[in-house]
């Protein structure tokens, strides 16, 4: 059952300007700070070294943010979706699919470039190297769970199981974003920036899946009264 008509409301327009002034200008800081190598820096070197502690746990969390464990993940999404969308023969309903899809074929093309720019050294827990702003590894998780999140919410039922995919997806990113701090093969810094970054890619998204209609909305009460006749009237014309 696609979401229902309250969660259909259009956002408020400030809600939206603050989704996405907000973070676009965290990141443009973030990424001069990195640049000019400024205090931020510095702070974050030394918040660096106190979470610092690679073990085992730390690795496998990190591994949340792999190509190969995330994308699989989008794949089956996109998959459903798609073959949901299209069973409800409305208009344009391959937006939200191709759009995930371009999400993710968007993160390296946004990223690599990036650290080719700032070309920031790696913590002390990696060997000697630039090019770890920022982490793609933290790009990666959130744009593959988070559509994934984006585009299999419309389908479920209640507002228990939303929350709880939520929940999951939230726990995901953060999972791989600490591992990655954890383990060292990230500043926090880095962590953040994909943050920022990602926040802006999927609240495109997040609109665009808004724009397509799915079935089983309710009607306006004018089109179930047209729709259905009424006690006495004929069906015939």
């Amino acid at each position: 059952m696609p979401i229902s008509a309250n969660q259909d409301r259009a956002a408020p327009p400030g809600l939206l300007a603050l989704l996405l002034a907000l973070p676009a200008v965290l990141f443009a800081l973030i990424t001069w700070q990195v640049v000019a190598d400024g205090p931020l820096v510095r702070l974050d070197e030394r918040l660096s070294r106190v979470l610092v502690d690679p073990d085992h746990c730390s690795e496998l969390l990190a591994d949340l943010g792999n190509v190969q464990v995330a994308v699989p993940v989008l794949a089956v999404a996109l998959g459903y979706a798609a073959v949901r969308h299209r069973r409800t023969g409305a208009d344009r309903w391959w937006l939200p699919v191709a759009g995930a899809a371009l999400l993710m074929a968007l993160v390296p093309a946004l990223v690599v470039p990036l650290k080719e720019l700032t070309a920031r050294p790696g913590t002390p827990a990696v060997p000697p190297g630039t090019g770890y702003y920022p982490s793609g590894h933290t790009a990666t998780a959130a744009v593959a769970y988070g559509c994934a999140t984006l585009l299999l919410l419309p389908w479920l039922r209640t507002t228990l199981a939303r929350r709880s995919l939520v929940a999951v997806c939230v726990a995901l990113v953060l999972g791989a974003s600490y591992g990655l701090v954890r383990r060292g093969y990230h500043w926090p810094l880095d962590v953040l920036a994909s943050w920022c970054l990602c926040t802006l890619l999927l609240a495109a998204l997040w609109l665009l899946v808004r724009t397509v209609a799915t079935p089983g909305r309710s009607q306006p009460p004018s089109d179930r009264r047209s729709a259905s006749p009424g006690p006495g009237q004929s069906t015939t014309i």
